[in-house]
């Protein structure tokens, strides 16, 4: 089961992008649209703007996005601190994101949060 549309940062490793796509997942990289160099502010504005979750595992882009909220900013975002990057497997983070699209609270809150099984 595919979920929603993602644009992917470049802190978001290929094998979990490669994963979600395998899962038919609609998944579009930022340094596909924007090259290497790219401002995170753009990159949560274009997704916003294009109907698409931004999936990010950057602490910057979070607290853009935090900011984004007390301006009462629409966007959609998921994020995961680094240190659960490195632990969980990409089946893992595929899991999460399916979890999400089962859940019927998923984005109330604008700011989805991956945390590790445990």
């Amino acid at each position: 089961m595919a979920g929603f549309a993602l644009l992917t940062d470049n802190h978001v490793r290929d094998s979990i992008i490669q994963a979600l796509r395998r899962a038919g997942w609609d998944v579009v990289r930022a340094v596909d649209l924007f090259g290497e160099k790219n401002d995170d502010e753009e990159l949560l504005a274009w997704a916003a703007a294009n109907g698409r979750v931004l999936a990010t595992c950057d602490k910057g882009l979070q607290r853009i996005a935090r900011r984004w909220l007390d301006q009462g900013r629409p966007f959609r975002m998921v994020f995961w601190p680094l240190e659960r990057h490195r632990e969980m497997t990409d089946g893992d983070m595929v899991e999460a994101f399916q979890a999400m699209v089962g859940n019927p609270n998923a984005f109330a809150f604008p700011l989805e949060h991956i945390k590790p099984k445990r």
